[in-house]
């Protein structure tokens, strides 16, 4: 069976399709009416916001501490402009101030059924997705932040030194991969998850090393956090979180002893950083379809105009090193420079290349 590029694409925001996302809730007891109030103030600023089709607010006939919003987005990078911003961060404070659990869902939109679809008005850049994307049911999610300057060497020590915490979540979900790298004083953390993303975050948030290793750090960080804060750590790790935009990856087995893991990280020039994501994503496309391209799959995460690229490449990292870096030839690497910031000749793929701190796999079975 020949496989299409469609099917080595299992996941990207920028296939145009147009989102829906599901938000939800359950309510610290009596906070209902705090709650709904603080939606009716963010309402109108939410409809306002570019690529925002509709909303709904509901809640549970069944328990009144329960709440679903749902809302409908033109495409997936408009909706990751506004909830990875500053303003959406404060925005959500007084909803998160009444919630005990908030989980978000994002679906990109296959089909429509039913008269109100069909006579509805679309928005013309909104569309619908145009087939089923393929995987093996992983989802990938990254946090990034910095630390203080100089503190680089003992930041590395202690994020390199705790125990792994067990894989198996829940008989649903299982902590599959944990990647960590750092460039100058940023540290960037990838996790590949099988089953439920956030069961397994706060699976590995309640372990004790993990824990200690996070009291550990607090001192280097350059934002301020307080763990034993709900409010404060709910906080710090929505501004810390760095999603996944696109994963492509090649034809054939992937995870031999000679494929090895590797970040890129490309600052992007002022709000350039979605556009640098998208190049880098059509440039991995195009790779997958070399059967002789060392890189064997690409997870892009983008935050703002933070770009981090993590390839699995088999062979030295330095054999096709345009590859590598994720462009090949001068013209593309002319689009590149364009979109990163720093002077051109920073564009090699050793001035991006992250360090690794640690790579961790979970056991086949365990």
């Amino acid at each position: 069976m020949t496989t299409t590029l469609s099917e080595r694409v299992s996941q990207s925001a920028f296939d145009g399709s147009m989102l829906r996302v599901v938000l939800l809730m359950d309510l610290h007891e009596g906070t209902q009416q705090q709650f709904f109030e603080a939606y009716e103030k963010l309402r109108n600023d939410i409809a306002s916001v570019p690529g925002h089709i509709s909303d709904q607010l509901c809640q549970s006939f069944e328990n009144p501490s329960q709440w679903l919003i749902t809302s409908e987005w033109e495409s997936a990078p408009q909706y990751l402009a506004w909830v990875n911003s500053e303003h959406h961060a404060e925005q959500v404070k007084p909803l998160g101030a009444c919630a005990r659990v908030m989980r978000p869902l994002k679906f990109t939109v296959l089909r429509e059924t039913g008269r109100g679809y069909d006579q509805a008005a679309r928005p013309a850049g909104a569309r619908l997705q145009s087939a089923p994307r393929l995987g093996a049911g992983i989802v990938r999610h990254a946090l990034t932040f910095t630390v203080k300057p100089g503190s680089e060497k003992e930041v590395a020590a202690i994020l390199s030194s705790y125990a792994s915490p067990a894989a198996k979540v829940d008989d649903h979900t299982r902590l599959c991969r944990t990647s960590l790298f750092m460039h100058g004083n940023r540290v960037v953390r990838t996790v590949e998850v099988q089953g439920d993303l956030m069961a397994a975050l706060r699976h590995v948030s309640e372990q004790p090393e993990v824990r200690a290793v996070e009291e550990a750090i607090n001192p280097y960080l350059e934002q301020d956090r307080n763990l034993n804060d709900p409010e404060s750590a709910r906080m710090f790790f929505m501004r810390a979180a760095l999603p996944a935009v696109h994963h492509i990856a090649a034809a054939g087995e992937a995870d031999t002893a000679d494929v090895t893991r590797h970040a890129l990280f490309y600052p992007a020039k002022p709000g350039c950083g979605q556009a640098l994501a998208r190049f880098l994503a059509r440039q991995d496309e195009a790779a997958a379809a070399r059967p002789q391209s060392p890189v064997r799959s690409s997870s892009i995460f983008q935050r703002d105009d933070i770009v981090v690229r993590l390839v699995d490449v088999r062979g030295p990292l330095d054999a096709e090193p345009d590859t590598t870096l994720g462009v090949r030839g001068p013209r593309k690497a002319a689009v590149l420079d364009r979109l990163t910031a720093g002077p051109a000749e920073r564009t090699r793929a050793a001035h991006h290349t992250m360090n690794l701190i640690t790579d961790r796999r979970a056991p086949a079975q365990s």
